[in-house]
């Protein structure tokens, strides 16, 4: 899961792009780049760590330009150094930088061709740079020095024939403006903004409305399933829906954990359907334990809120706070390495013992992945003096991996995997555990005025949205996502300078062509 925006306005944007991508932080925390474009020249900065951390104010200075795109990056299969934090640029043609929050099921597969076919070399394992060469090979075909609309959406036609899975996309074209585009599932967001400067409108695409609210735009509307967008360098908008040939299923888990409560995603409101979740999860419990004798309840900060708050209204329980979370330590869920989360949870969480002692406590958790979280916080509320330690979680048992830019771990390590809802308790520390239905979660999240009915559930449901998942693919996912391989990886790639290069150029291309008009590509 990453966070992507892009902005052509009249004035300087890489103060907004900053502030947006600081917005969008929790959609990752492993690496974020800003590259912005003045007359012809490109500035490119990334590089591991916080948005804070990554851009200091030489940095800043140096980003100049109307024009940017930027990236907050969390780690997904086979993409977790330095080297593979985004922008990606390739210089033919004209010069594009492209940003990507998603996942390509058949990222291998067009690597293989790219080389084979197009002579198109890879400089990382990351489908954000695959992505990023087919694009450049469709604009090939066209490629003049005046690129049209038309033109524009004829290669993301061709794009989108090419490409399988998950993916919202921002692209920088050099002397022409940004396209951003959203897959034919609409399973990853993408919301377009507008701002009316004294110098005209100005536009702004980004993962979440959040995002437009902090740096003065307007939402407009959702980038639909399908849609492409092309902003010129003047400020004029185009859009066409290329592809409505399929269902529209959004990413519940957006809504359960992802998402800023304060966003809106495809005219949903994340804090309403979080509030209805707590009441369905509310209702649950009283078909299960009428005579429940919960005295508190008290929810695991900060995504949990919201439903808690609402479970707790449903069932006339006294809500309390027990838990204080340090806000200096990053999202557990987020960190890559088993034993770094372990660590963090005692340091990310203390508990409050007056709320605790001598209580019935339910703990609201907005999902249950790997279980070592939970067992941990679990853990904390009996050490402060819990009779009785009750788990009920927002979301439904998550069983299978996600392939569509969530880095939700190997079958093998999902604690539900296998398992009944009380070995599960068992497992986490538990007196009793419950989870939210699928359905109740799916009736939750939608309502009449968003127009959508159905939701990509496949980490919940094992019923993977493009069809195109097979056990076979799932196999090489769990081998890339196994903790030890990713340790493996990150620890070759340790010292390794961040090496950011012209990537993708292919053969015969000259020169002062359409293929090759930006000059350098300043890094800093």
């Amino acid at each position: 899961m990453c966070g992507i925006v892009g902005i052509v306005g009249h004035g300087p944007v890489n103060q907004r792009l900053y502030d947006a991508l600081t917005v969008l932080q929790h959609r990752g925390q492993d690496a974020a780049g800003i590259m912005t474009l003045h007359g012809d020249e490109l500035a490119l900065r990334k590089d591991s760590g916080l948005v804070r951390d990554v851009f200091q104010q030489k940095h800043m200075l140096a980003l100049k330009g109307n024009i940017g795109i930027g990236h907050v990056r969390y780690p997904t299969a086979g993409c977790d150094s330095a080297s593979e934090a985004q922008p990606f640029y390739v210089n033919a043609p004209y010069g594009i930088g492209l940003a990507h929050n998603g996942n390509l099921t058949n990222a291998d597969e067009l690597a293989e061709a790219l080389w084979r076919e197009e002579r198109r070399h890879l400089n990382t394992s990351s489908d954000s740079e695959a992505l990023l060469n087919i694009f450049a090979s469709e604009l090939q075909r066209v490629a003049s020095s005046h690129l049209t609309p038309a033109d524009v959406f004829g290669a993301i036609d061709r794009l989108y024939r090419r490409l399988r899975g998950a993916y919202a996309v921002v692209t920088l074209i050099v002397g022409h403006g940004i396209v951003g585009f959203r897959d034919p599932n609409g399973i990853r967001p993408l919301v377009l903004g507008r701002r009316q400067s004294p110098k005209g409108e100005e536009w702004m695409l980004a993962s979440e409305s959040v995002a437009l609210d902090l740096v003065g735009f307007e939402l407009v509307r959702d980038v639909v399933p399908g849609e492409a967008i092309y902003i010129t360098t003047s400020g004029e908008m185009h859009s066409m829906v290329v592809d409505a040939t399929r269902k529209h299923t959004p990413c519940v888990f957006e809504y359960v954990y992802f998402a800023r409560p304060d966003s809106i995603i495809d005219n949903i409101s994340v804090h309403k359907a979080r509030m209805r979740m707590g009441e369905k999860l509310a209702e649950k419990i009283r078909r299960l334990k009428p005579d429940h004798d919960i005295d508190v309840v008290i929810p695991i900060p900060d995504t949990s809120r919201t439903s808690a708050m609402q479970l707790a209204l449903a069932l006339g329980i006294e809500y309390r706070e027990g838990f204080v979370k340090n806000r200096y330590i990053g999202r557990t869920f987020i960190m890559p390495g088993q034993e770094m989360r372990q660590k963090s949870v005692r340091s990310k969480l203390n508990a409050i013992p007056l709320e605790f002692r001598g209580r019935n406590v339910l703990l609201v958790d907005d999902s249950i992945v790997r279980g070592t979280t939970s067992a941990q916080i679990i853990e904390l509320a009996r050490e402060a003096g819990a009779r009785r330690v009750y788990f009920a979680s927002a979301a439904p048992p998550v069983r299978y991996p996600n392939v569509y830019g969530i880095d939700m771990a190997s079958a093998l390590e999902l604690v539900a995997a296998g398992r009944s809802d009380e070995e599960v308790a068992r497992l986490i520390g538990a007196d009793w555990l419950v989870y939210q239905d699928l359905e109740d979660l799916a009736q939750a999240v939608r309502h009449d005025k968003a127009r959508v009915t159905e939701f990509d559930t496949s980490c919940f449901s094992g019923e993977y949205v493009t069809g195109d998942v097979t056990p076979e693919y799932l196999t090489s996912v769990e081998e890339r996502r196994a903790d030890a391989a990713r340790e493996r990886r990150r620890a070759a790639a340790d010292g390794a300078p961040l090496a950011i290069v012209e990537t993708g150029i292919p053969a015969g291309a000259a020169a002062g062509t359409a293929g090759s008009a930006v000059r350098a590509v300043r890094i800093l």
